[in-house]
């Protein structure tokens, strides 16, 4: 029998540069969006990956839901939002390094949860959801509302939670109302994929132990700390992994490597893989990424 992960967020329109500043490549990028179109390519088949967001009812939104289903996404849980559309984002690169201007005043995702009795109905069968702090941060306060009891009720039902923090200032209202949520819905999750760069930042974490101290007592089971090209520290219980990722001499653009690291960890961990195995796993899928341009990079085999 088929099992189903279920991702929430927003997808946007990414323009990508090529070789120069003034040439760009128009794609489809969005932080959950990205680790369910990796976990597609990388999780068994018993595994069905589904995305739940809002689109607009314009052009560019249906081309975006003919991209999704060409890549084998469900998109059962894709609701049309009338006069809105798709956010846009543009990728600055700097030696390998990105930044971002964003657009995205009038995303339809921005309303994905509005109503609590879809939220539900999309989630009740999901074996596992999977989503962010920047899920979080865009629906707005009732959104969140409506995601936290929607969430909390599908854990206590035994689905498994799984949430990357992603901290995006930009995005809230203040600091302290990001780190005060992102701990509120970080109690909800069973898997905690922070990064430590953004820890250290926000929430003061010396080093990734102690970020993964913090996550554990919010209640997580399995916690892996990101940490660019330095160690990366993973919890299970009792069991400790960690691993040195192999340096990139040049990286050609860090967008995504996040996202792709968790869906090569959640891919080898759902399958049965030791924590060891997945972090390392899920490296090896950032390093093949970050080599590429854009968020979505074909993966070489191997």
């Amino acid at each position: 029998m088929k099992k189903n992960i279920v991702c929430i967020g927003e997808c946007m329109i990414e323009l990508s540069p090529l070789n120069t500043d003034q040439s760009y490549q128009r794609g489809f990028s969005g932080d959950t969006f990205n680790t369910a179109w990796y976990l597609r390519r990388l999780a068994a088949q018993n595994w069905d990956i589904s995305y739940l967001t809002a689109i607009g009812d314009d052009t560019i939104s249906q081309e975006f839901l003919k991209f999704m289903k060409a890549a084998d996404i469900g998109s059962i849980f894709v609701e049309t939002k009338s006069n809105r559309t798709l956010g846009l984002y543009m990728i600055h690169l700097d030696g390998g390094e990105r930044s971002f201007t964003y657009w995205r005043g009038e995303s339809a995702a921005r309303n994905l949860a509005d109503s609590i009795e879809q939220l539900e109905k999309s989630l009740l069968k999901a074996d596992l959801i999977y989503f962010s702090g920047i899920t979080t941060a865009i629906v707005g306060e009732i959104g969140r509302l409506n995601l936290f009891r929607v969430i909390e009720a599908a854990k206590s039902r035994g689905q498994t939670i799984v949430f990357d923090p992603n901290l995006r200032p930009r995005l809230w209202p203040s600091i302290t109302e990001m780190v005060d949520q992102t701990t509120k819905f970080a109690e909800l999750a069973d898997i905690v994929l922070p990064s430590f760069e953004d820890e250290s930042t926000y929430f003061n974490d010396p080093t990734p132990d102690a970020t993964v101290k913090r996550y554990v007592n919010c209640g997580a089971n399995i916690v892996v700390v990101k940490n660019s090209i330095n160690e990366i520290v993973a919890v299970h219980g009792e069991l400790r992994a960690q691993m040195q990722p192999k340096k990139i001499a040049l990286p050609t653009d860090t967008t995504a490597a996040g996202d792709s690291f968790n869906a090569g960890f959640l891919a080898m961990w759902i399958n049965g893989a030791s924590l060891s195995d997945s972090i390392t796993f899920g490296a090896s899928v950032s390093a093949k990424v970050v080599s590429g341009r854009g968020a979505l990079v074909q993966l070489p085999s191997g």
